[in-house]
């Protein structure tokens, strides 16, 4: 059961469990005044496959439409180089 915050007219601020389908309180538990419910911010948590950029695309072990359709062909991963730190090797010199 959700729980609810309500607020009087009086500043008075308390929650209360209530199912869904239970009509809103109308006056305060404390005082009687009128009440207010007060909507707060819900937290969302995105779980499984699907929700980044990275996941798209991976049916069938196939590349997405747009990597495809980007670039001249030729896979700039294929340069058989291990390095991962995004620096280009130095060329050796002849002396």
């Amino acid at each position: 059961m959700p729980i609810y915050e309500y607020k009087c007219d009086n500043d008075h601020v308390f929650d209360i469990m209530q199912k869904i389908s239970d009509d809103p309180l109308t006056s305060c538990i404390e005082c009687g005044a009128p009440v207010h419910k007060v909507l707060q911010p819900v937290s969302i948590a995105f779980k499984g496959s699907g929700f980044y950029s990275t996941d798209y695309g991976r049916s069938n072990g196939s590349r997405s439409s747009s990597e495809k359709s980007s670039g001249n062909g030729s896979d700039s991963k294929s340069t058989g180089s291990s390095d991962t730190t995004g620096t280009k090797p130095q060329a050796k010199k002849d002396d």
